[in-house]
């Protein structure tokens, strides 16, 4: 198999593959460590996952468990949504440029042959075979190709799967904070602010007195090109500036990032290829939150290669899709409907008031808003248990 990325998908799924004894390649233009635009929050969903997977919290130095969500609505109201004490973690928050090295690590010692800083210049396939023309590397011919290449996947390109002028569904826009003395040093901000809904802007928590800060904006053709004034003003909004405290300094290059987010319309599989993550725009649209999609796309494919073996691919995609129409693509819908509710002050309001009328209320729209449940649960009845939001959290 070869793994085309090495980002959380693209480990995932190598890691998948591997352990079942497979031959697994994995190629990836960048060199690792390398940065990766984020807001690097993991939901209690992304930590089970990365648990199952055998990653420990001690091979990410800045791993930080936060113990809260803190929402501010567009009227001022704050609310604070805390997480189970003492039964495990329920939200976390680290710098991709350190969970996706340790991910490669991992894939490597379950042997995973990875080849980073080498870029994918072409791809064909046929009834047989995936062939991938690699820089340094040559032809790599394979079983299957997965493609965890991002939203514009050069192996979705190459195979003439691509979709000209896509630019995502949202973007995104961030920044890192140093000398954070406020409330923002050790909880994690959400503030729904009038002019960027359904957007929201925040502020998540890193050791040593840092954050990473940003906004996020649903891509409308008009406010994404001003997100660089639109950052100017918003970190020096007052309840901005009170979390990150007098003497927060903003370092850094600001790096802007489009989000995809249509994983029900994106073509999945085709042929003996199959695309996860973000070449699958499986990005949550309520949230924004990526990674524990990318990382159960990623598991999602290399099981459905095992199911199917090297001589189905139709099984394979029929069994990639089926689970994708099982998991991810209710959640997305469900994700989209809930938008709408927050497109406008009057019902963002409403929503964070309704959500904070109660510790009961509080305690599970937490757990809730951090996939500790899946998003459309509810409506899924496959996916029914008898300890519906009362798990325990990841590395308890």
């Amino acid at each position: 198999m070869v793994v085309v990325g090495g980002g959380p998908a693209g480990a995932a799924a190598a890691i998948t593959l591997a352990r079942a004894a497979r031959h697994v390649v994995l190629v990836d233009k960048a060199r690792f460590p390398r940065d990766k635009c984020c807001g690097d929050g993991l939901t209690t969903a992304a930590l089970r996952t990365l648990e199952r997977l055998g990653l420990a919290p001690s091979a990410v130095p800045s791993w930080q468990v936060v113990a809260a969500a803190w929402v501010r609505s567009p009227s001022g109201r704050t609310v604070e949504f805390a997480f189970p004490s003492g039964r495990g973690q329920y939200g976390a928050v680290t710098p991709r440029i350190e969970l996706d090295a340790a991910l490669l690590d991992l894939a490597r010692a379950e042997g995973v042959k990875v080849h980073d800083g080498h870029g994918l210049t072409a791809a064909t396939q046929d009834d047989d075979a995936v062939q991938l023309d690699v820089e340094g590397l040559g032809a790599v011919r394979a079983r299957y190709a997965v493609g965890a290449d991002g939203m514009w996947s050069p192996l979705r390109k190459h195979l003439g799967l691509a979709e000209a002028g896509y630019l995502g569904e949202w973007h995104a826009f961030r920044q890192y904070a140093s000398s954070v003395t406020g409330s923002a040093q050790d909880r994690l901000w959400v503030w729904f602010e009038p002019d960027l809904l359904p957007g929201y802007a925040w502020s998540f928590p890193l050791p040593d007195g840092r954050a990473n800060v940003g906004f996020g904006i649903l891509r409308d053709g008009r406010r994404t090109g001003e997100m660089k004034a639109q950052w100017e003003d918003l970190i020096q909004r007052p309840h901005v500036r009170d979390a990150l405290g007098p003497d927060a300094r903003i370092d850094g290059t600001p790096k802007a990032w489009p989000i995809p987010a249509r994983v029900d319309r994106a073509v999945l599989a085709a042929g003996r290829a199959l695309f996860v993550g973000d070449a699958a725009a499986a990005t949550d649209p309520m949230t924004g939150e990526g990674i524990a999609q990318a990382l159960d796309s990623g598991i999602a494919a290399g099981e459905a290669i095992l199911a199917a073996g090297a001589l189905a691919p139709e099984r394979a995609r029929h069994t990639y899709a089926t689970a994708m129409a099982r998991t991810l693509i209710p959640d997305h819908r469900m994700a989209i409907a809930l938008q709408h509710a927050l497109r406008t002050p009057l019902g963002s309001r409403a929503a964070v008031r309704l959500a904070g009328v109660s510790p009961w209320t509080r305690r599970n729209f937490g757990r809730w808003l951090f996939e500790d449940e899946p998003r459309a649960v509810l409506l899924t009845p496959r996916r029914w248990h008898h300890r519906f939001l009362d798990r325990d959290g990841a590395y308890r």
